[in-house]
């Protein structure tokens, strides 16, 4: 492929593009493909002779798109969102274009500045203090990893990384039995050991009680174990329940534990100033993350990770062959030392491109519609004889499950909440997912894709409506 070819075959996409955005509410939302489709089709080698780009196209349409659960259909409720929006894919697509690694100051000044710049921007937009640093990481769940290293460094002054763990303490780590998996998987990473991470008990609203991790704390010192970090979450993935920052901060400090706060999905809600009050305790924070890749419309992937002490971070990561070493090392940041990854992608051109689009006002207009659509199906569902909300609603997730008059049984319940949750997804109308809740099957819906409307939610519920009814008039 020559330039003018190139130049044909990019605009013929951006067409493609502007096409699938516009019809996306064709698509089904979840494939409908079953195991194996895709594969079947797939050649067992790869050509030998280059083929015509149209050739690969038709394919990528034949093949891949009957295989791809759409997560930018407005009626996508699953999970929590992984959304784009036109800024964010057109700056993607010049990140693409310029290739750039962006590893250190050297290799990418523009990248590594405007990374300094965006992150100090997304502090102030969400509340965070001045005193905090940020870096763009892939996912929270190297945030997380990192945080947790660097906890562990600070506390054995760096003797880890130097000799490794033998004859050092058994340390210990906190979270919510609600918390993210990835946080057990971050844990043994870091050398801890899945047996040392201890998850605390949850209130009726599923948040950590932190007159339980002090009991826990004080046992394990009892035990001889060291105490180390606790994870708060702020928006857990089952319910977006809110851990006490505030209480959980002070027993920290009385026991010098890290804390480092997960806000994956609802960090983004911060932008309103009217749900601040859910980092109330930031000043016991070591550090944060949230990800704009979730619901402050900017592509997969970036995760924002901001930092108390830079210089811990660094110290935990840093690395100086003569082959990085640059005039410019004590003047600038170089990224690479603010992570596990030396390369590293543009990452802050699209958070750029879209906070600038978009405006502060803009998204906190978005976020607040679908903090209110998402309540407004709670009440909808409150009204309901036959269905019940499981789990408060603090933003835009909401928890219910069907519960036909008559039925206690939660053995009955479970097969009709996942009937129904396979049917709705079987329709290709919408796409739910479900968790437990206090052992009881649960089925999500998640108000957050950029272009939802009002409208795509009540469709979603009035199916919702439909399909139960059916069910319960088979089965009755």
């Amino acid at each position: 492929m020559n330039v003018e070819e190139f130049a044909y075959w990019a605009h013929r996409l951006v067409d493609w593009m502007a096409e699938y955005f516009k019809n996306v509410e064709q698509y089904p939302v979840k494939s409908q493909v079953k195991p194996g489709d895709i594969l079947r089709q797939l050649p067992d080698s790869p050509p030998e002779k280059g083929e015509p780009f149209q050739q690969i196209m038709d394919d990528f349409e034949r093949i891949i798109i009957p295989g791809i659960t759409h997560w930018q259909h407005p009626r996508f409720f699953a999970y929590f969102n992984a959304n784009n929006s036109f800024p964010s894919v057109l700056a993607e697509m010049l990140t693409a274009t310029l290739g750039a690694q962006c590893m250190i100051w050297q290799t990418s000044p523009a990248a590594t500045e405007l990374e300094e710049q965006v992150m100090r921007w997304l502090a102030g937009m969400i509340g965070l203090p001045p005193e905090f640093d940020g870096v763009i990481q892939d996912t929270a769940s190297t945030a997380t990893l990192c945080s947790l290293l660097t906890a562990r460094e600070k506390y054995t002054d760096y003797a880890i990384n130097h000799s490794g763990f033998y004859g050092k303490p058994r340390f210990t780590i906190y979270c919510s039995t609600e918390a993210h998996s990835s946080i057990e998987k971050d844990v043994k990473i870091a050398g801890f050991g899945r047996e040392n991470l201890r998850k605390i008990p949850v209130d009726d609203s599923f948040a950590m009680i932190p007159e339980e991790l002090e009991k826990q704390i004080q046992k394990d010192m009892r035990d001889g174990y060291t105490p180390l970090a606790v994870i708060v979450a702020i928006g857990t993935t089952g319910s977006t329940a809110i851990d006490p920052l505030r209480a959980i901060g002070e027993i920290s400090k009385k026991y010098n534990l890290w804390v480092h706060v997960d806000a994956a999905y609802a960090g983004t809600a911060l932008v309103l100033p009217e749900l601040r009050w859910m980092i109330d305790g930031i000043e016991y924070v070591d550090t944060f993350v949230f990800n704009p890749h979730k619901w402050m419309f900017t592509n997969f992937d970036c995760s924002a990770y901001f930092v108390r002490d830079k210089e811990a971070l660094i110290q935990t990561f840093e690395i100086m062959p003569e082959y990085l070493k640059t005039p410019e090392d004590q003047r600038v940041n170089n990224y690479r030392d603010w992570g596990i990854q030396l390369g590293r992608r543009f990452r802050a051109l699209k958070l750029w491109f879209v906070i600038r689009s978009f405006g502060v006002r803009g998204i906190q207009q978005k976020v607040r519609q679908h903090i209110q659509w998402a309540q407004e199906l709670a009440e909808e569902i409150d009204r309901h004889p036959e269905f019940e909300r499981l789990a408060p609603v603090p933003l835009a997730t909401v928890c219910f499950r069907f519960k036909p008059a008559g039925i206690e049984d939660e053995e009955t319940l479970t097969q009709y909440n996942s009937e129904l949750l396979n049917r709705l997804n079987n329709s290709g109308k919408v796409f739910l997912t479900h968790t437990k809740l206090n052992g009881r099957y649960t089925i999500r819906f998640v108000v957050g894709q950029t272009q939802v409307e009002k409208r795509h939610v009540q469709e979603g519920w009035q199916l919702i409506l439909e399909t139960a009814e059916a069910i319960k008039k088979e089965r009755m």
